[in-house]
């Protein structure tokens, strides 16, 4: 039996490798249009790569992932983050996890990945094509009345095949072959981004970061909100909190061409109420003290200055000075402050879209189509996507992992 699989990436090295370590008497082809594969690993996490996350419970894993959780729940009991570990570990690669539950290999290098991923191909007989673009893939019904596909590439060569396991990513050849396979592709726009906000407030501060913020975006039923760390940049903010907000919102965001207000709490653990009551007892016992130079919460220093002058508090006033209509925009300012959003930049070189295939037509025991049999999926082709901090990664394996072994043992 022949087994293709379209697209040298993350998953489709992975399904490729597990297929054919699985069942050897196979012959497995592994197609790459670019001259170099596995692209993106290179250059994921700073040129680090990393590989998973330290979450080892199902449960709490899928919470991860804004799209794709739930189809992803009895997968992950499969084939998880541990199991991540432990493949890397047999084949003499190590990871390390960071303070905040992220995986590198212990040489933060991605070319430790790469070489082993290459390596364990070769070791399992998988034939690498390189530099061939695939033109067409269509499938066909044999004289037994079996599946088969034929794969009609750009050099204007025909390979065939039994099984084919489609590794694309979020190209969109791969989308407009699974499309004419019979499958629904949801629209895919980008996810994981950091926001463009052009705002006095923020001007001259880049650099500023808090290790924990609220943010929010909508409203009523339809309201996103997110907690974590944020960073003031020369465009904008970025930071875990931001990319976690874009992720979830995503198709909110894209829906409304990345114009949108945006609404931050500078101090999470406080509300209007609490924090009235911070700075009216600091107002009590530091009456002669200059506002814009003495602040009573937890702030950056320039943070503070800006919002102060921003209110219109005069830089030599004083805190017994200051009105209760100055203290109430203050506050508001603090724990609800309004920015608009125009525009998105994109997170670093790791570009996440979601979107893809729809999970409905898959099966995600074997990652088999449910339109097409003898026709598999794995990675972001589908409409799957994790936020930051090795989730993308892990639902590459995982699905690679199920969708290798399926087709191994497929009749």
């Amino acid at each position: 039996m022949n087994v293709i699989v379209i697209g040298g990436g993350a998953a489709g090295f992975f399904g490729a490798i597990t297929c054919a370590e699985a069942n050897p008497q196979l012959k497995v082809t592994l197609i790459e249009a670019g001259r170099k594969p596995l692209a993106k690993v290179r250059i994921s996490g700073g040129g680090r790569c990393n590989v998973t996350h330290h979450c080892f419970d199902p449960a709490r894993l899928v919470e991860h992932y804004p799209r794709g959780g739930k189809a992803l729940r009895g997968a992950f009991t499969r084939f998880q983050p541990q199991d991540t570990v432990q493949w890397y570990k047999t084949r003499g690669v190590k990871l390390k996890t960071e303070a905040d539950g992220r995986m590198f290999p212990t040489t933060d290098s991605s070319e430790t990945i790469i070489n082993c991923l290459m390596q364990a191909a070769k070791q399992a007989g998988v034939v690498l094509s390189t530099g061939v673009g695939v033109k067409t893939v269509k499938q066909f019904v044999n004289a037994e009345g079996k599946n088969y596909f034929q794969i009609e590439l750009k050099d204007g060569k025909n390979m065939q095949c039994d099984r084919l396991l489609i590794a694309t990513g979020s190209n969109p050849l791969g989308y407009r072959w699974a499309k004419n396979l019979g499958h629904k592709i949801e629209s895919s726009v980008p996810s994981l981004f950091t926001f463009n906000l052009q705002d006095p407030r923020l001007q001259g501060l880049a650099g500023v970061s808090l290790n924990q913020t609220q943010v929010r975006l909508g409203t009523g039923k339809n309201q996103l909100e997110q907690t974590g760390a944020l960073l003031i940049t020369h465009w904008g903010v970025s930071g875990p909190a931001i990319l976690k907000l874009s992720a979830w919102g995503a198709r909110f965001l894209a829906e409304l061409k990345y114009d949108s207000s945006l609404q931050i709490n500078w101090l999470p653990e406080c509300n209007q109420e609490s924090l009235k009551q911070i700075l009216a007892a600091f107002k009590q016992t530091n009456p002669q003290k200059k506002i814009v130079n003495y602040c009573p919460v937890k702030l950056p220093k320039r943070l503070w200055q800006s919002l102060v002058s921003y209110v219109g508090i005069k830089p030599d006033k004083v805190w017994s000075e200051i009105s209760k209509k100055e203290l109430n925009k203050l506050v508001i300012e603090l724990v609800q402050g309004n920015y608009q959003i125009k525009g998105k930049g994109v997170f670093k070189d790791e570009f996440v879209t979601c979107g893809g295939v729809s999970l409905k037509e898959v099966n995600f025991k074997t990652m088999e189509s449910k339109k097409c049999p003898g026709l598999y999926f794995a990675g972001e082709i589908l409409d799957i996507d994790g936020v930051t901090g090795g989730f993308n990664f892990q639902s590459a394996w995982t699905t690679a992992w199920l969708a290798g072994q399926a087709i191994a043992f497929s009749n």
